[in-house]
């Protein structure tokens, strides 16, 4: 079975040590740059995160006006990235257990590997059912509020095994976080875990008890939880699992109920993520939860999704921007995203891959630290789905040949998977033209790396600038770039 097209080596093979010579007696030195290595996923050119160029700084004189440049100071740091992957539902894991052994360790390989594949670092996972799930369970008995048969048992079938694979093959640099669609129908005003409905204030502790379980029984199992959000998208009633909390229910559900009941029992060094929905209504719920200090001091982030904000180009990002500035000390997480309405036909669509380029230089260029794609992979439905609701995703294999289908989503996520790790920090980078869309991180060994993506029909010839030195670069139609240096 062949392996996905990624024609990367080691970068210290690639790259001279000793990136950057410092003049220590000099306040202000400049840096010297000696060679920067351009990795390339292109349509027209066939490309698919391979080495397309290695190029040498020049002394750069002050641009023309008319030239198309990138700006960076990598002495301007911002963000701390925390980590880039996908979410491993009850469907990745039924898939991967349908298909055969070689087709599974090329998986686990392709999306965990930090060296032969793009080197995730972020997972989320479902607690209780999702749509995603081949059908509706919960880990309790209808009607056992004190949870005194709590069990993860129908995760140790499949996704319990799949996360410690991806775990171990991440070499252990990931963070997992959970997500509840729903608490069990007993708990809720319509008894039915699809169709929204509300959580009862009576059973408001005992779901916060629930999270607690859920952890416990996870990291007894051998699997560390990092984090946890608190419902995801609270706002929607879908015919799949989901429930509804208003701004201020989940304020008061996190102030009362879950943050403390996670301190009290020794779990809150995790992270709470609340909202966990759409960048359309996230100010709002940013600001009442977060303005009140006993329920703000619970709450690590403001995870968001991009669903309602796909078409006509409103994607709102600037929403995010305003979130930052108000509540600086508190983070921003892309927690979901995928292209809907599967179609095998658009396998080979090239706008998705640049849908998610766009979003996550757009996200990580307004101040968030770590982005998280929906299912890893699924099936060759686009499931499995227990209520239809089948969706693309950056891989699909065929349950029935093992066969494996890279989109090019899978390559274009990559381009920022494998060259942006925990701990790097975005820095300042600045574009003459909006022909182009970049961003910029810094590395813990101190190189740079840049994600340039051109979305138009003809090449562009620019140039990155930094320091007074500067490289040419051509970018392809259709393509996007990760420059290293």
């Amino acid at each position: 079975m062949a392996s996905p097209k990624i024609k990367l080596f080691p970068l210290p093979i690639l790259l001279f040590a000793g990136c950057f010579l410092m003049n220590v007696k000099q306040t202000n030195a400049q840096v010297k740059l000696r060679k920067a290595v351009v990795y390339t996923t292109s349509k027209d050119q066939n490309q698919k995160l391979e080495i397309s160029d290695t190029l040498s700084f020049v002394k750069q004189a002050q641009p023309l006006e008319t030239e198309i440049c990138i700006f960076l100071d990598s002495s301007k740091k911002f963000q701390e990235m925390i980590g880039i992957g996908a979410a491993l539902t009850d469907a990745s894991a039924e898939t991967f257990a349908k298909v055969s052994k070689e087709a599974q360790e090329e998986l686990v390989r392709a999306f965990y590997n930090p060296t032969s594949g793009i080197g995730y670092t972020l997972m989320r996972t479902n607690m209780n059912s999702c749509d995603f799930s081949s059908g509706s369970y919960t880990y309790v008995p209808e009607g056992d509020s004190a949870l005194k048969n709590f069990s993860i048992a129908h995760d140790l079938q499949y996704r319990v095994p799949l996360i410690k694979l991806a775990f171990s093959m991440s070499q252990n640099n990931m963070k997992l976080y959970v997500s509840p669609w729903s608490p069990p129908a007993f708990m809720k005003d319509n008894n039915n875990m699809l169709q929204g409905g509300k959580l009862l204030p009576q059973y408001r502790q005992s779901w916060a008890n629930y999270f607690v379980k859920y952890i416990q029984s996870y990291e007894k199992a051998g699997i560390p939880v990092w984090g946890l959000s608190i419902q995801n998208e609270p706002m929607a009633k879908q015919r799949w699992e989901s429930c509804i909390f208003t701004a201020e229910e989940e304020r008061d559900f996190l102030k009362y109920y879950l943050g403390p009941t996670l301190a009290k029992s020794k779990l809150g060094n995790k992270k709470i993520i609340v909202w966990d929905h759409n960048r359309d209504l996230i100010f709002q719920r940013a600001n009442v939860i977060l303005s009140d200090p006993e329920a703000a001091k619970y709450a690590w982030g403001v995870g968001y999704h991009w669903y309602e904000t796909w078409t006509g180009g409103a994607q709102l990002h600037e929403n995010l921007d305003l979130v930052q500035e108000c509540y600086p000390n508190k983070k921003l997480l892309f927690t979901e995203g995928c292209k809907e309405s599967f179609n095998p036909e658009k396998y080979s669509s090239w706008a998705i891959g640049e849908y998610y380029a766009e979003a996550m230089i757009k996200d990580f260029n307004q101040g968030v630290c770590g982005w998280t794609d929906w299912n890893v992979f699924l099936d060759e439905t686009g499931g499995p789905n227990h209520v239809g609701n089948f969706c693309f995703a950056p891989v699909h294999v065929n349950t029935q040949t093992s066969k494996i289908t890279y989109t090019n989503a899978f390559y274009y996520i990559g381009h920022f998977s494998k060259f942006i790790r925990p701990g790097n920090k975005r820095i300042a980078c600045s574009g003459s033209r909006s022909t182009l869309l970049a961003s910029a991180f810094i590395q813990d060994n101190g190189k740079i790396a840049v994600i340039v993506m051109n979305k138009g029909e003809q090449q562009i010839n620019y140039t990155i600038q930094i320091q007074g030195q500067s490289i040419a670069v051509s970018c392809a139609p259709h393509a996007i770039q990760t420059i290293v240096f």
